[in-house]
């Protein structure tokens, strides 16, 4: 039975077969495969100036060839953060379509009951750079979402860094910095919102070094590798030396020109960079029960820029 939002039906010839395409209301591009059914290239709509898209024309409880994945990954890439609507998926669901990007490192659900006031992750951060290797992506599935409210923002650090002066950025591709869980959040509700720690805790900390500059290597882009909840100051700097120039950084990446913001429905799906994006959850949804599926994909650790400017 042909769907009746279709408009068109294409016919196109591959070794002598002819195959019939269905092209229905959002259009998506058809390419012959090498295997034995049909990929799919997407139709990518940017979202906002700099950074995010939104993906259409997928079916993701369908498996794809090759080629429709690496489409997507490839606009994961480029846009920082990429968005999916109406994804019904089970948990399975979840987990298959996760592992065509990498390995699964973490999954688990992230839930805020009515009774709630605290919301996990309602500051900007990037998720985990307190590791030597931080989790490459975040894929969010929504279950469960309040009629209003409860959006979340992501930050593009490739425009943040680029819109940074010359000399600027040439100080800051020299430098590295601690980054550490000095406050102990985590994913559970008692972790939220732990107290602020001193300066002596956080001259105290220890965790990885990682560049302050790095590079997306499916890109070449290069991007501000730092971020509010866990950067705590400078390779041989103090954290009260350090302080002026990350708050200016901090400051400075959340600019309302380098963010994108996503409302969130049941089968939406957020699947953006660890890499290159700061995120933060809005806790305006008091007295209303939201619950997401979690999937963070295993990363390396972050590669430097040796281009200075």
């Amino acid at each position: 039975m042909i769907c009746p939002r279709a408009r068109r039906i294409l016919c196109c010839r591959d070794g002598g077969t002819v195959v019939f395409l269905l092209c229905c209301a959002v259009p998506a591009l058809a390419i012959p495969a090498d295997n034995a059914f049909m990929a799919v290239l997407p139709q990518v709509n940017q979202t906002g100036g700099l950074i995010g898209a939104e993906i259409r024309g997928l079916d993701l409880t369908r498996e794809y060839p090759d080629q429709t994945y690496q489409a997507v990954r490839q606009a994961w890439a480029e846009h920082g953060v990429i968005f999916f609507r109406d994804q019904h998926l089970t948990a399975e669901q979840r987990e298959g379509f996760a592992r065509q990007f990498g390995e699964i490192k973490t999954t688990q659900q992230l839930r805020k009951e009515p009774d709630q006031t605290k919301n996990v992750g309602e500051s900007w951060h990037v998720d985990m750079t307190c590791f030597d290797e931080p989790p490459v992506a975040t894929i969010l599935f929504a279950q469960e979402c309040p009629p209003y409210g409860g959006d979340t923002l992501w930050a593009g650090m490739g425009p943040a860094f680029e819109s940074l002066s010359e000399g600027l950025r040439r100080t800051l591709a020299g430098l590295r910095a601690v980054h550490a869980n000095v406050r102990k959040l985590g994913p559970s509700y008692e972790q939220t919102s732990p107290p602020e720690p001193s300066i002596a805790e956080y001259d105290a900390a220890i965790g990885p070094l990682h560049p302050v500059v790095t590079v997306i290597p499916e890109t070449g882009r290069r991007v501000l590798y730092v971020n509010p909840e866990y950067t705590t100051r400078f390779e041989g700097w103090t954290r009260r030396e350090s302080l002026p120039l990350l708050r200016y950084l901090f400051e400075h990446g959340s600019n309302p020109e380098f963010v994108t913001r996503f409302r969130w429905e049941p089968g939406s799906i957020a699947f953006w960079d660890n890499r290159q994006v700061w995120h933060l959850a809005v806790n305006d949804y008091h007295g209303m029960r939201r619950v997401m599926n979690r999937i963070l994909l295993a990363g390396t650790k972050p590669v430097p820029s040796h281009n200075p400017a």
